[in-house]
Order: structure tokens, then C-alpha cells, then sequence
């Protein structure tokens, strides 16, 4: 009995070590972590407590929530039209996330099922129409809409962005793992094209859905550049521009802007808290 007890304290503290080294080995990378997590989060948390302080505060750069939330709240809504710039941000990027998953969902269904090496050459088109960037287009863009006369209008905001090679490549990849086995038992059940996209592809593509639906969305919300070049009138102005509206005067009120750029951030945040699940599917390629 002797001699079993010795050999099991001699293999109880031989393998106690053994597991701790793991623990210890994770713990630079744990410490990593942190630090990225807490760097990312500092801007997050000095939005949220910059808008409840004010000016002075911001510029002192105080860490600390204050007491100037409703003040620079009434500034706001007395300097600007944030209900307006609301709602004008909310239709332009529900539009124009509802339209560019329709057309660009059909045109990636419609570039993989039915697959052609013409496709293939206008596909590659549209992947160089990529490097092409937005200010190289603007202003033949901006010559086409004032000959329709659709400038300052929000046809003219969303127009452009239904259609982009993007989206199109997404769906298009996505396809690619859709069981086409399903598609030919369809058609010899005798359903049409449209029905097959609408009953079958559409359900079993929703997490490219959302992926797609959260890029748009996010997208078309944070648009400036287009949204003020087309919008001569400050009717028609969405958040980005109500924000950059407030760094034009003499003397910017920080408080008031931090405000203003967190009641413009909470949407698209919701939005992927929302949807972050099917987002991270839809990106990889997930079919369900």
C-alpha cells in the first residue's frame, strides 16, 4: 500500500504542472485580446459620454458621463432638423437596401444557374467597374440626373446604389452552393422560373440575405458624398449631412456633434446587433 501511494503522488504531481500550462499559455493571448477589445470600445464609449457633456469637457477630453445631455439635446433640435434628417436617411437606405437585394440577387441567381461564358466575360466587367472609384463617375452621374430632372430628389439618391458588382458577386458566389439538383426537380414539377426563385432560392438564401441586407444598409445610411452633391436643398438632407452642417459654422459645439453622431449611429448599430448571426453566415457562404 505503501509503495501504490508513493507511485500516485508521484503521478498526481507529475501531471499537476501539465495542466496549468495550458492556462498559462493562453494568457498573452487573452491579454491581446483585451487590449484590442478595450481600444476598439474607447471611441464607442467617449461618443456616449462626449454627448452628455459639453464643449469644454469634450475638448478637455473628459472620460467621465456629465450633465449637458439635454442642453446640447435642445441645441440640436433648435440648430437643425433632426427629424427630418431622420426620417429622409431612413427611407433612402430602406429603399435602396430593398431595391439592390432585388435586382442584385436576381442577377447573381441568373449569372450562376444559368451559366454561359458570356456571363463569365460580363461578370469580369463588372469586377473592373470596381476599381473605378465614385468621384470618377460623380459628375457625368450628376450631367445625366439634371437632364432627367431628377435632381434633389430621392430617386436621384437612390438610384445608383441598386445595382452594385459587389452584391452581385455575393449572390453570385453564394449561388454557387445552392443544390441545383433542387432546381431541375422544380422545373420537372412544372414550376416557372420566377416561383423557384421566389419559393425555393429565397428561403434557403436568407443568411446572404441579411449579410447582404446589413452592407446596404449600413452603406446607404452613412452615404455623404452623393447624398450632397444631388441634394442642392437642405429639405432633403440626411444625417451625414446634418452632421457635417454642424461643423461648418465659426464655433463648433462638440458636445452638440457628438450628440448628433450618436443619434446617427444608433441605427446601423441595431441593425447588425440584429442581424449579426446571419451576417457572419452569409459572408462565409452558408446555405441552410
Amino acid at each position: 500500500m505503501t509503495e501504490l501511494a508513493t507511485r500516485v503522488d508521484t503521478v498526481v504531481a507529475t501531471a499537476a504542472p501539465r495542466t496549468r500550462r495550458p492556462s498559462l499559455r493562453r494568457l498573452p493571448g487573452y491579454a491581446f485580446l483585451t487590449v484590442a477589445a478595450v481600444v476598439s470600445l474607447f471611441p464607442l464609449y467617449f461618443m456616449l459620454v462626449s454627448a452628455t457633456n459639453t464643449s469644454k469637457d469634450v475638448l478637455g477630453s473628459r472620460l467621465l458621463p456629465g450633465g449637458a445631455l439635454f442642453d446640447n439635446l435642445g441645441k440640436l433640435l433648435d440648430q437643425q432638423d433632426v427629424g427630418g434628417a431622420l426620417w429622409h436617411s431612413f427611407l433612402n437606405a430602406t429603399l435602396t437596401t430593398v431595391g439592390a437585394l432585388a435586382i442584385c440577387s436576381i442577377a447573381g441567381y441568373g449569372f450562376e444557374v444559368f451559366h454561359s461564358r458570356g456571363k463569365d466575360r460580363v461578370m469580369r466587367v463588372l469586377l473592373l467597374a470596381m476599381m473605378i472609384p465614385f468621384a470618377a463617375t460623380m459628375i457625368p452621374l450628376f450631367q445625366m440626373f439634371a437632364r432627367a430632372n431628377l435632381v434633389n430628389s430621392t430617386f436621384a439618391v437612390i438610384l445608383p446604389a441598386l445595382s452594385t458588382p459587389f452584391l452581385i458577386l455575393l449572390f453570385r458566389q453564394a449561388s454557387r452552393g445552392f443544390p441545383h439538383e433542387i432546381l431541375e426537380a422544380a422545373r420537372l414539377d412544372g414550376l416557372g422560373e420566377l416561383r423557384i426563385f421566389a419559393r425555393i432560392y429565397l428561403p434557403t438564401m436568407r443568411s446572404t440575405f441579411a449579410a447582404a441586407a446589413v452592407i446596404t444598409f449600413m452603406a446607404a445610411w452613412n452615404n455623404f458624398l452623393w447624398p450632397k452633391v444631388i441634394l442642392v436643398d437642405n429639405a432633403y438632407q440626411t444625417m451625414p449631412m446634418l452632421i457635417s452642417n454642424l461643423t461648418a459654422g465659426y464655433v463648433t459645439d462638440y458636445g452638440v456633434l457628438m450628440l448628433a453622431v450618436l443619434l446617427a449611429s444608433l441605427p446601423t448599430v441595431v441593425i447588425f446587433l440584429v442581424l449579426q448571426r446571419a451576417f457572419a453566415e452569409g459572408i462565409t457562404g452558408a446555405v441552410k
